[in-house]
């Protein structure tokens, strides 16, 4: 009777190691082993492992059981080419593993033990006990028995197919700092150290040329394995010394022309760098002795030189021909994906500047403003088109704006740009916030086309943008909002929860989706709280966007009056958003202040021929009481009875005066129920048209217009 154990009975390791054939003891299992030996020569492993010379040699497969707590219980490595993996009974399989890809596999591992699905082939490193690493292709098999553990099957990668393997990896990233790590675990197959190191223009995202003028400065921008260096050796992010930069750059421009040079040992190494101090920093102990520094050249005309990749060695274990020319071939093939790093670093500089620009800087004396901008993590498609701005307005109120442009990159920050100064612009001209919203809704429309647009091919459609205003006198905001979620009130009496925004399909939507924008109107008593955000900090595929918004309502109810408002925001930010994350978080708290009751007048007068007189007493027994100068009274004096003589002529219905007291101003107020502009037009002084205006200009700081659902309102400042 055949004496081989069924499929149905067998465990992975038994069936992995069947495979094996005569290099495994009958039987399936081996038994567990200990430290291969590691003292054997490392040159004699690497001409094994690179070419088949019969016998044990041809293996490439090993395997590797553990129980549930994912220690070792048995394993054959005995391949020459898995020699020096210390795979010991009772000790943890993650010890093989270099340290910072333990999370990893360690996740992966208790997934297919909790599944019951296999996870395979993943391209993974092992560590060798004297450091080296080995790349391997690993499966993660599930045991028949849940009880029984894991099985975990290793092909060592032929050079080849690291090759290829080492090529997809480092293109996953368009993080230029991951790309150089990714560069330096490849070429690491090649020695015992590797180290990727770039010119500072590339490093920083500029432009690069092929000639370059002045002084050379090389940035480490990767380095492993991950150990204890030498005192004085240049780690990653540190800069090389002046000469050490020259020396690589020169060495690898020989004859004006991007070359491979190998120096072969310790005394030639001390010979090329010359100085003691550029050999601590560029000589990675006493142990590595040869070094074959590969230029990374971008393939242009003429050829421009990124950086140079460093692979070192023992002395005892020279480079051949053959591994120098998968070292250039690697090299070559991942240079460009440096530069795709560097340029999307330089775009993500550029956009990420114009984001912060557009920050809010102030919210005015009625208003406390905090902000907090977390742009969207570098390998991914881009910053996005976040933005959010504050700002008071001419007549006192203050203005509180955040959108969220469709896309990521130049394009989404150009439209975020125009559309954010648009924004601004129009309120400051004193139009309502659903008015703005209609302008940015033609605006978004135009840039639309692909020709005239301001980026081909990009499409700024479905955009979202919420407009508040708070007036400091009455204490009303009026919102509206176009897609953009709801704002969330926190009021002093402890009532908490986003605005009943009306939906809205968002700015550019087609004519048969168009709605017309809605203005919400809601009182903010002194000390309420309003946070205006972006979708990316209440957004999780875990969570329903409704309770996204309700986690932030909780978070942001816990802020203390007491508190510092920044720090609140940016505690509220952390809270809710990963330190990494695939689109922009954005958060707005505003806290309101507004003005004191004894800082501020109203008057409803009926708009009759006597309506400037009782204007005028009303204002000059008001600035008795707050003690104005005589010069300022008497300006104040004539610039209410310009304004309430031009709304009763003009305009019908009751005439409203507002005086407010602001700092080092006085600033005043005159509503009516007219539409009509005023302008100064081109008449003198004398003239009998316009002539108010022209003093209402000469008397003032500055004035303006808004319009009201009832008229406009004529405001004016003068300092006090």
């Amino acid at each position: 009777m055949d004496s081989t154990p069924s499929p149905s009975s067998s465990s992975a390791f038994d069936l992995v190691s069947s495979a094996l054939g005569r290099y495994i003891p009958r039987g399936g299992a081996a038994a567990a082993v200990g430290p291969v030996d590691a003292q054997g020569d490392r040159a004699n492993r690497r001409r094994g492992s690179d070419g088949p010379t019969g016998g044990r040699q041809d293996q490439i497969l090993g395997a590797v059981n553990m129980d549930r707590d994912l220690r070792i219980t048995r394993c054959n490595l005995e391949a020459p080419v898995f020699a020096g993996l210390e795979a010991v009974a009772g000790s943890p399989f993650v010890a093989l593993l270099p340290p910072g890809d333990v999370p990893t596999v360690t996740r992966r591992l208790r997934q297919v033990l909790e599944t019951g699905e296999a996870h395979v082939a993943r391209i993974q490193r092992l560590r060798r006990g004297d450091g080296s690493e080995l790349v391997v292709s690993m499966s993660i098999l599930p045991a028949a028995l849940p009880q029984e553990g894991l099985t975990v099957s290793l092909i060592a990668m032929a050079r080849r197919l690291h090759l290829y393997a080492a090529e997809t990896a480092i293109g996953t990233s368009l993080d230029i700092g991951e790309t150089a790590q990714s560069l330096a675990q490849s070429l690491l197959a090649w020695g015992d150290v590797a180290a990727v190191d770039l010119d500072f223009t590339v490093w920083t995202g500029e432009g690069v040329t092929g000639q370059r003028q002045g002084r050379i400065r090389l940035r480490r921008a990767a380095l492993v394995p991950d150990r204890v260096w030498p005192e004085g050796y240049v780690t990653a992010g540190d800069d090389l010394p002046g000469d050490a930069s020259r020396l690589l750059a020169q060495a690898v421009r020989r004859d004006d022309a991007p070359q491979t040079i190998v120096i072969p040992d310790r005394e030639a190494v001390e010979r090329v760098l010359g100085s003691p101090r550029v050999v601590r920093a560029l000589v990675p102990g006493d142990r590595s002795a040869a070094v074959a520094c590969v230029p990374l050249v971008l393939d242009s005309e003429p050829p421009v030189v990124l950086g140079v990749a460093e692979v070192w060695r023992r002395a005892d274990a020279p480079f051949h021909d053959s591994e120098l020319f998968d070292l250039q071939e690697l090299v070559a093939r991942t240079a460009h994906h440096v530069d795709l790093a560097r340029q999307h670093q330089r775009e993500h500089t550029q956009v990420l500047a114009l984001q912060r620009r557009l920050l809010p800087r102030s919210g005015g004396d009625t208003v406390e403003i905090a902000s907090v901008y977390q742009p969207a993590t570098p390998d991914s498609a881009g910053v996005g088109g976040d933005w959010v701005n504050s700002f008071p307005l001419p007549d006192g109120r203050t203005a509180l704006v955040v959108g969220d442009v469709v896309g990521h990159g130049l394009g989404a920050a150009a439209t975020m740009g125009q559309l954010s100064m648009e924004a601004r612009a129009l309120l400051s001209a004193g139009l309502a916030p659903d008015e703005v919203l209609e302008h940015l809704d033609e605006t978004v429309t135009l840039l639309d086309d692909t020709e005239s647009g301001l980026t081909a091919g990009y499409s700024a459609l479905g955009s979202t943008c919420c407009i508040a205003l708070y007036d400091p006198v009455s204490h009303q905001v009026a919102l509206s909002s176009a897609g953009h979620l709801p704002p969330v009130l926190i009021t002093p009496d402890g009532q908490a929860g986003p605005l009943p925004v009306r939906p809205h399909p968002g700015l550019g939507a087609e004519f048969a989706l168009r709605e017309p924008f809605h203005v919400h109107t809601f009182g903010a008593p002194p000390g309420s709280l309003l946070a205006l955000f972006t979708d990316g900090l209440v957004e999780d595929r875990a969570v329903s966007i409704d309770e996204g918004i309700a986690r932030l309502t909780d978070a942001v109810s816990a802020v203390h009056p007491w508190d510092s408002l920044q720090q609140a925001a940016r505690h509220v930010v952390a809270s809710l958003a990963p330190a990494r994350q695939r689109d922009d978080v954005t958060l707005l708290l505003a806290r309101m202040i507004g003005y004191r009751k004894e800082d501020t007048a109203t008057w409803r007068l009926p708009a009759r021929y006597d309506a400037p007189a009782h204007a005028r007493a009303q204002v000059s027994a008001l600035l008795r009481a707050w003690r104005t100068r005589d010069d300022t009274r008497d300006d104040v004096l004539l610039l209410v009875s310009e304004l309430v003589t031009n709304a009763v002529r003009f305009a019908a219905g009751p005439v409203t005066v507002r005086l407010i007291r602001a700092g080092h101003g006085l600033l005043c107020e005159v509503g009516d129920t007219g539409n009509g502009r005023p302008g100064l037009g081109g008449g003198g002084l004398l003239d009998d048209g316009g002539r108010g205006l022209h003093v209402v200009h000469r008397l003032t700081n500055r004035w303006g217009v808004r319009w009201t659902d009832t008229g406009k309102v004529v405001w004016a400042e003068v300092t006090r």
